[in-house]
């Protein structure tokens, strides 16, 4: 079926500026969007998703009741919901493989959603900006582009993407909105930013760095985060970046070095570090099994044994 909006098929666009021309009520709603505030989001209820990841699950869920992602910047933030049964995904697309996540982001919703016939799929988009290289561009049309391919009807509800997500700033373009968070319960989404990132946020890191595909982080059924088991080269070459400086990193290992966070060549180096003292990722998965993260009763994720 096609992408519908305001319950109408839609054509695949040739640009975002396009689509928003066509669809001005689009404009209204990024712009009604960026206006929201950001909420103060509790680390003890939030899920936290980093790029390349994905996270779903229902109202009913004891233990999360946000899922969050930021630090986008070329990369987009992908909320899909059922109305029905609230089953709702949230994923952090980079671009790295478009095409085959967005089923996974649909499967994901549906597979929670089996037990209603009523209500529908809305989808909300936010990240990118214009930056030099389109990168940001080329992502939204993908994006739009394969949610058009879907078998299911689903509705582009929110479209704060690229130009609609863009900000001028001492004459650098930047996003205006970095990250966002889905309320599970009401599925409201917002703008926000998160300082806790855990569990195990530097193995996460690493499995992105090292080339990992997008992956699904949560098991909704038990509430266990469960991440890996992932490989990488015993061999990288990487510790040579630690001795860089941070315009250098910034311009090597960043699609939009001048509109990154703060914090983002720290990460870089925390994550290279993390590889380097970690040369073999089979000492992480013993027995090959994923590491395992469950809730405790003072709302922290600490890891749980293996069944």
């Amino acid at each position: 079926m096609p992408l519908l909006i305001q319950n109408r098929g839609v054509e695949r666009p040739s640009s975002t500026g396009e689509l928003f021309d066509k669809y001005p009520h689009l404009q209204e709603n990024a712009r009604a969007f960026h206006a929201k505030p950001f909420a103060d989001v509790d680390p003890k209820c939030l899920l936290y998703v980093q790029q390349r990841e994905f996270a779903a699950t229902t109202p009913a869920d004891n233990c999360v009741s946000v899922i969050g992602s930021d630090d986008a910047t070329t990369c987009h933030l992908v909320v899909l919901r059922h109305t029905g049964s609230g089953a709702v995904c949230l994923a952090h697309c980079d671009g790295s493989s478009t095409w085959s996540e967005v089923p996974l982001i649909v499967k994901a919703v549906t597979s929670l959603s089996n037990l209603t016939k009523e209500g529908r799929l809305e989808l909300h988009l936010v990240g990118g900006f214009n930056d030099e290289s389109k990168t940001s561009h080329k992502l939204s049309l993908s994006l739009l582009a394969a949610f058009h391919k879907q078998k299911e009807e689903i509705h582009l509800e929110t479209c704060c993407i690229t130009e609609m997500n863009d900000d001028i700033v001492d004459g650098t373009h930047r996003p205006v909105v970095y990250g966002i968070g889905v309320n599970v319960k009401t599925g409201d989404v917002f703008p926000a930013s998160f300082t806790h990132k855990g569990p195990a946020e530097e193995l996460r890191s690493a499995r992105t760095f090292t080339g990992g595909q997008m992956a699904d982080i949560y098991d909704s059924s038990r509430g266990l985060v469960k991440i890996g088991p992932c490989k990488w080269s015993p061999n990288l070459d990487i510790s040579f970046w630690l001795s860089q400086n941070d315009d250098t990193i910034l311009k090597y290992l960043s699609t939009s070095p001048l509109a990154e966070p703060p914090h983002f060549v720290q990460h870089i180096k925390s994550t290279i570090q993390f590889l380097l003292e970690h040369p073999s990722s089979d000492s992480l998965f013993p027995g090959g099994q994923p590491q395992l993260y469950h809730r405790t009763e003072q709302g922290d994720w600490e890891r749980a044994a293996q069944p």
